[in-house]
Order: structure tokens, then C-alpha cells, then sequence
């Protein structure tokens, strides 16, 4: 596999890869950053948002993107989120609608609420569930999800 060295900026640090261009992000995140929150669920097929990160404002699959796509791209994950040690406001969100469970989806529905929030800020039902479509939930049923998103969207614009 050809090895290239990229840089791009990761949850707001600058950083280098130096690897095969054809790693998934999912895989360059846990093992060369050990960022962990970016989960495997479907093994790389796309399928279940579980590895969900922003890329350049886009909520995206980790495990879609390869290496040699990050030069120069801004990437965010759930451990980027709230670098203060605080809960951002969807997390904070997410806990009080009771819209976690096992907890294994969250990083990916958080992020995929990020995103849509960022370019939406008064988003209706059908437009959240637009959004968090291809982010999978085995345990929740997706309307304390839904309703997490509306709490967090609220309260990013202060109402």
C-alpha cells in the first residue's frame, strides 16, 4: 500500500499521519490516536453511523474515508467535543431525554446531531430523523433521540 503524510487538524490540534493511504479514518482515530469513542459496529460497511465524525462540517462515516481523502480537512470527534471537561449541550441533552442506552450509538447520534444543528438550528421531526438516518439505535426506539435533539437545539440558541 502506497504511505503518505498528510496533515490535518484534529478536534483542534494540528496533526500528521504518516501511513498506507488506503486506512480508514475509522482506523488511522483508534489506532493511531486511540480516540475510542469512534466505534465499529458494521465493520466498515457504512451501515450503522456508529463511527460518525465531522469533516469539514459534514457528518460523515469514519469508516468511508480514507486516509489519503484527510489532507488538509478538519475532523471532530466526540472526544473533541467538549474539550473543558463539560458536556457539550447535546450530550447534556441526550442524558436528560433519557436518550441513551447502552450507550454504543451516542458518540456517532451526537455528532450526526452536531452537524445538523450547525447548519440547522430550528430543525422539524422529519428533518432530524433525516439527519440521524444512517446512525443505527438497537435500544432506544429513536424518540427520546429525537427529542434530545429539539432540547439541545433549544438550548444552543438560549431559548
Amino acid at each position: 500500500m502506497t504511505q503518505i503524510k498528510i496533515h490535518f487538524n484534529l478536534n483542534g490540534e494540528d496533526r500528521d499521519y504518516f501511513g498506507p493511504a488506503g486506512r480508514s479514518l475509522l482506523d488511522v482515530l483508534r489506532d493511531d490516536f486511540n480516540l475510542t469513542g469512534v466505534k465499529d459496529s458494521c465493520g466498515g460497511e457504512g451501515e450503522c453511523g456508529a463511527c460518525t465524525v465531522i469533516m469539514d462540517g459534514d457528518a460523515v462515516n469514519a469508516c468511508l474515508v480514507l486516509a489519503g481523502q484527510l489532507d488538509g480537512c478538519r475532523v471532530l470527534t466526540i472526544e473533541g467535543l467538549a474539550p473543558s471537561g463539560q458536556l457539550h449541550p447535546i450530550e447534556d441533552a441526550f442524558v436528560k431525554a433519557g436518550a441513551i442506552q447502552c450507550g454504543f450509538c451516542t458518540p456517532g447520534m451526537v455528532l450526526a446531531s452536531k452537524a445538523l444543528l450547525d447548519h440547522n438550528p430550528r430543525p422539524t421531526d422529519a428533518e432530524i430523523r433525516t439527519a440521524l438516518a444512517g446512525n443505527l439505535c438497537r435500544c432506544t426506539g429513536y424518540v427520546k433521540i429525537v427529542e434530545a435533539v429539539k432540547m439541545a437545539a433549544g438550548e444552543i440558541r438560549h431559548e
